[in-house]
Parts: C-alpha cells; structure tokens; sequence
C-alpha cells in the first residue's frame, strides 16, 4: 500500500476534512458502505464521474487506509473494492451526514 498523506495539521477535523475532500469522495464511501463493489459499477452509481477521476479518488483513498482494493486474477480482471476497519468505522457519520441531508430537504422543500 502507498504510503499515507502526510498530515501537517494537529486539528482533527482538519485532518478529516484533508482526508475526505474531494467532489466524489463522501459518495464513493456511501456507496462503498453498502458493501463491496466493482470498479464499473460504482462507475455507473456515481453518474457523472469520468474513469480517471474515479480512479484517483479511490487511489486515495486506498492510500489513506480508508478503503481497500482486490485483484482477481481472472480474465477478464476483476477488481473490488471495499472499506477498511477504518473506513467501516465512518458508517455512523455517513448516516449521520445523510439523515442531516433528508431533514435539510424537508425544511426547505
């Protein structure tokens, strides 16, 4: 595994919001936290994401320990992905972040 972003804040959430930004990554570990999913897949989830930038927010991701990648070795290649102890540790906050969402949505609906 690459190694790990180099952190050169001490605030937490500045740590998390270093880790987790980006416009895609909080939707591929929504996704991702609903189980293993393969590359094409989550392509067509996420709609609009070009190959490269999923590809980079995964790299990422992976690099930072939050989710992990298998490799088959098949033909065709199948590859998965998943979400690490650590990423399963952000189900809650997912969660959390989406029912702030509906409740947003009712109020200014």
């Amino acid at each position: 595994m690459a190694k790990a972003k180099e952190i050169t804040t001490q605030c937490p959430m500045d740590v998390t919001i270093n880790i987790l930004s980006g416009k895609w990554k909080m939707s591929i570990l929504w996704h991702l936290s609903k189980g293993v999913i393969r590359f094409n897949e989550l392509q067509r989830l996420l709609n609009n994401i070009t190959q490269k930038t999923l590809t980079l927010q995964l790299r990422e991701l992976e690099r930072d320990g939050i989710i992990y990648r298998k490799i088959y070795a098949e033909v065709p290649p199948k590859v998965e992905y998943g979400l690490t102890e650590l990423g399963e540790s952000m189900k809650p906050i997912l969660k959390s972040m989406c029912d702030w969402g509906k409740n947003y949505q009712k109020i200014h609906s």
